[in-house]
């Protein structure tokens, strides 16, 4: 492996593998790295994106990395980024990789490092996520439109969510945990037929690998056959937060529209940002960074030249 790049890019996802493509069809050297963690990992189709509708993940990367073989700028590498810190005043970076001692340069870097769901402590609950389980509706609902379907979370965006998941069934029930819920949102779920059940959720009930209830402390059992999940995120990667980037009060990294952050020669793309999370975003991202860092090379090319 080089020790120079043009732009490393950490994360093999659908921004990642999208911002190497344009990248490396703008003739520049990219390393990309994947640790093989994915957010999508557990599920089993991806939906919402064009061409590839209902493709698994796994191979949906398959194909994106046979497709950047084709350009000889373009490295793969299956390993993780450890660390980064800025190293010049033109935006470069030295990178680390697990197993590697000695850093990589690199003008540019992109974090397209996504996010990490936090499940929530439900007997059953990782046997059935991404089978019956979901925290996404546009990504999964449609599979199990008019099916009887729950909602489990707190606060505003449990209630925001089942709101919308109504649109793929009337069969609703939205599952508090015995957290707060406003009357005004009590009446709007009244209204919309949206049941509440406010005693905590134990444990899923499933019969040969499918969802075929939810167990609640009061003991009883509510039959459903696919339950989503409203629930907090993190930053699946510190290396944004350690070379200065903020958050947002939703825990999301502050950015321009292209992917631009307030440390020099530092872009991100995907989840991690603030944006609908969708698979085919992430992909539009990845470009829109790629892009935004092509251009930002051109110029520093072009000073570079004048200089000599």
């Amino acid at each position: 492996m080089q020790d120079e790049w043009d732009v490393v890019i950490v994360g093999g996802g659908p921004a990642g593998l999208s911002a190497a493509l344009l990248l490396g069809r703008a003739r520049r050297r990219v390393l990309l790295c994947d640790s093989g963690e994915h957010r999508n990992d557990r599920a089993t189709a991806m939906h919402g994106f064009l061409t590839r509708e209902g493709i698994a993940p796994a191979e949906f990367r398959r194909i994106a990395r046979a497709e950047l073989a084709a350009y000889p700028g373009i490295q793969v590498a299956p390993v993780a980024v450890t660390d980064a810190e800025a190293c010049d005043a033109e935006g470069g970076f030295a990178v680390t990789l697990a197993g590697r001692e000695a850093p990589l340069r690199t003008r540019r870097l992109l974090l397209a490092t996504g996010l990490r769901d936090e499940l929530p402590a439900i007997e059953g609950l990782d046997e059935l996520y991404g089978r019956d389980v979901w925290h996404c509706p546009y990504c999964d609902g449609y599979e199990r439109r008019d099916r009887p379907l729950a909602v489990h979370g707190a606060g505003h965006e449990a209630v925001r969510m089942a709101l919308e998941v109504r649109g793929w069934s009337h069969d609703l029930v939205l599952c508090t945990g015995g957290s707060e819920i406003p009357e005004r949102d009590r009446a709007k779920l009244r209204g919309l037929g949206i049941a509440l059940r406010e005693s905590p959720l134990v444990a899923l009930e499933a019969a040969e690998g499918r969802l075929r209830g939810l167990r609640f402390a009061d003991g009883s059992v509510l039959p459903r056959a696919g339950l989503f999940l409203s629930m907090p995120q993190r930053q699946r990667s510190e290396l944004a937060l350690k070379l200065g980037c903020t958050l947002t009060s939703g825990g999301l990294l502050r950015t321009g529209h292209d992917g631009s952050t307030a440390v020099k020669g530092l872009y991100t793309a995907g989840d991690s940002s603030p944006h609908l999370q969708m698979a085919i975003v992430a992909a539009a991202q990845g470009t829109m960074a790629a892009f935004a860092i092509n251009a930002d090379l051109l110029r520093q090319d072009l000073a570079a030249e004048r200089r000599d």
